[in-house]
Formats: structure tokens, C-alpha cells, sequence
């Protein structure tokens, strides 16, 4: 991977929570300071902002393998799926693993006529059946990094003729993904992507597929800046039609924390990521604490009393998930961090 200096990315040593929220690097934080600063003092430079819509949104699509014609931009994950939500025939059952991330699911959940079925992640690919009209799976689980296994569930989706939507908000920007192998995927851009919260990405079918734009504005019309008075006449013949009005700043600071990562490359970021990963489970194992998935940079390991006030005590800042205490490492993490973090467990006892 390549280095980077502590001013291209001045990140406190100790934050081992980027599945919370990743951290801004230096130019994203001086491109929103800036922004702010112009919006204060009467000089927005609304051009730019769109311009940074639309690079933010070029870069993802690269970062997924997709033309940025299959890609829409929004604000959340539960917005993106409510729109899939809203598009589903009456009757289809929704398959989906138990404990998911609730942004995934519950849109289907309060969707009246929908059928929500819930299984182990494990077993999800083998509850896919013929009566099966959409598997929804998060390629990582947040609560404890625990991957899903996507071609068994693709294969298994296309066998019975189900669509498949993957939120890959846990693994975009350290796991490379090709997006055009599943119907739709979605990624809250805040995390492994360093983006501020407020900029998320759904990527459609060519042309949308049987997705039924639900909040249409100017923003999703085919000349947007012709389009802000009146009725708009024509959508956007790409996924561009399920935009929505775009909030300026985080995608003024999306801009620069994408070209971030895409210049340092997602498969050599996920290589340190992993080796990091695999060094701290390492060690808990040798303590008999086995702990954590192969193939993923969080690590969730059983809370113990004194755990978390240890690592607290100690600088390392981790998130508390049912029961556990999860690490995420991220390229900014060192294995100074990870020697931290077991100091202060091991202390704790």
C-alpha cells in the first residue's frame, strides 16, 4: 500500500472504530472547512458542489466496476432500500439473514404486503426457494464482521430467479466488489469509504430495472438546470432518476476521501487491513480467546468485565455490539495500535 504522511492523514493514534465511522482525511476536512467558510461568507461556489456530486459519484462506480450511469446518489442506506422496498410486487418474500444491520431490513419490515423471512447468515444461500423474490445480505455483518458467503448466494438467488441486494457499507473501500454480479448493491459511504455521514450510494440495473422513482425533483431529470420550475417533463433515462437533491457537503468531502481511496487501491488497503486483522486474532487465540472471522478487518470479541474501560483507559477506541466489543482496522491503523489494544485486554484480565 502505498504510505502515506501524517499530514496527508493526521489520525490520533488509538481509533480502531472505523466500522462506526471511518476518519476524514486532511484534504476531505480542509475541502468541507472551505466549503463551510464560502457558504458563511456569501461565497458558495455552487458549480463546484455539483461537480463534487458527480465526481464522488464517478469514483465510486470505479471503485464497484460499474459506469457511473448505474449508480444514484443519495443520503442513507434505509433511503436507498425503501426505494427497492416501495418497487416490490405485493406478496414477494424478502429473505434476509437474522441480525442484519436494521437500515437493510427494516424497510422491508414496514413495507405493507412484503413478506420479511430471517435465517442464519449461514444457511441463508440454502433458504433461497423458488417462492424467494429478493435475498438482502450485507457482504460484511457489522455486528461481528462475519462475511457472507455472495457467490452461493447469487448462484442460489439466479437458480430460483430472486434478485439480490448486497449492502456492502462494511467492505467497500478495503474489499473489491464487483457490483454488476448482483441486482443492486448499497454502501453508506461513512465508513470504510472515509466519507462524511450523508453520502450513500445505490447502484441499479441498467436503466433502473423495475425500480419506480418515489421522490422525483429537479435533480433527477435529464437537464437538471431547466427543470427547477414547474413539473419536470423527462427523468433521467440512467440510475440519475432516483436521485435526489444532492447535500452539498459531504459530497464536497465524499470527492476527496473516494480519489483518496481509489488512488491507494482497495486491494492493497484490504491487505493491511487483514494482516492487522489476522495479527490481533492471532493473539487472542494464543490466549485462548478465539475471536473474529478469516477474511475480515473487524474483530468482535467477547466483553469482559473491566474490558472496555481498560482500552478506554488506554487511548484505543472501540464500539460495543451485542455483547462484544468490536475492532475494526482501517489502512490508518498501525501495529502499534493493535500491540495497544492487547496490552489493555490483557490487563483487563
Amino acid at each position: 500500500m502505498n504510505s502515506l504522511t501524517k499530514a496527508e492523514y493526521p489520525a490520533d493514534p488509538g481509533y480502531l472504530d472505523t466500522a462506526s465511522h471511518g476518519l476524514l482525511p486532511a484534504d476531505a476536512a480542509a475541502a468541507l472547512r472551505a466549503a463551510v467558510d464560502g457558504m458563511a461568507c456569501g461565497r458558495l461556489d455552487q458549480p463546484g458542489y455539483f461537480g463534487a456530486v458527480e465526481a464522488a459519484r464517478r469514483t465510486f462506480a470505479g471503485l464497484v466496476d460499474l459506469p457511473p450511469d448505474r449508480v444514484t446518489v443519495g443520503s442513507s442506506v434505509s433511503a436507498h432500500v425503501g426505494l427497492i422496498a416501495q418497487s416490490l410486487p405485493a406478496g414477494t418474500e424478502v429473505l434476509c439473514a437474522e441480525g442484519e444491520f436494521s437500515s437493510l431490513v427494516t424497510p422491508f419490515a414496514f413495507r405493507p404486503g412484503l413478506r420479511l423471512r430471517q435465517v442464519p447468515l449461514a444457511g441463508l444461500a440454502e433458504a433461497v426457494g423458488p417462492g424467494t423474490g429478493l435475498v438482502a445480505v450485507s457482504s460484511i455483518q457489522s455486528a461481528d464482521g462475519a462475511p457472507a458467503e455472495l457467490a452461493a448466494i447469487a448462484e442460489a438467488a439466479g437458480r430460483h430467479g430472486a434478485a439480490t441486494l448486497v449492502d456492502t457499507t462494511q467492505s467497500t473501500g478495503w474489499l473489491p466488489l464487483d457490483a454488476g454480479e448482483f441486482d443492486y448493491t448499497v454502501c453508506g459511504a461513512f465508513k470504510w469509504l472515509l466519507c462524511p455521514r450523508g453520502a450513500s450510494f445505490l447502484t441499479v440495473p441498467p436503466g433502473g430495472g423495475p425500480l419506480v422513482p418515489l421522490s422525483p425533483s429537479w435533480a433527477a431529470a435529464v437537464d437538471p438546470a431547466s427543470s427547477v420550475l414547474g413539473v419536470v417533463e423527462e427523468l433521467a433515462p440512467d440510475a440519475r432518476r432516483f436521485d435526489t437533491s444532492p447535500a452539498f457537503l459531504p459530497y464536497v468531502g465524499a470527492a476527496r476521501s473516494l480519489a483518496l481511496v481509489a488512488r491507494l487501491g482497495q486491494g492493497a488497503i484490504g491487505d493491511h487491513d487483514l494482516a492487522l486483522a489476522a495479527r490481533f486474532r492471532a493473539e487472542l487465540a494464543e490466549w485462548g480467546r478465539p475471536a473474529g472471522f478469516e477474511g475480515s478487518p473487524i474483530v468482535a470479541v467477547p466483553e469482559t468485565p473491566g474490558a472496555a474501560e481498560a482500552l478506554a483507559a488506554a487511548g484505543v477506541r472501540v464500539t460495543r455490539r451485542a455483547g462484544r466489543l468490536r475492532f475494526a482496522f482501517h489502512f490508518y491503523n498501525t501495529e502499534d495500535e493493535v500491540d495497544a489494544a492487547l496490552a489493555a485486554l490483557r490487563d483487563a484480565g
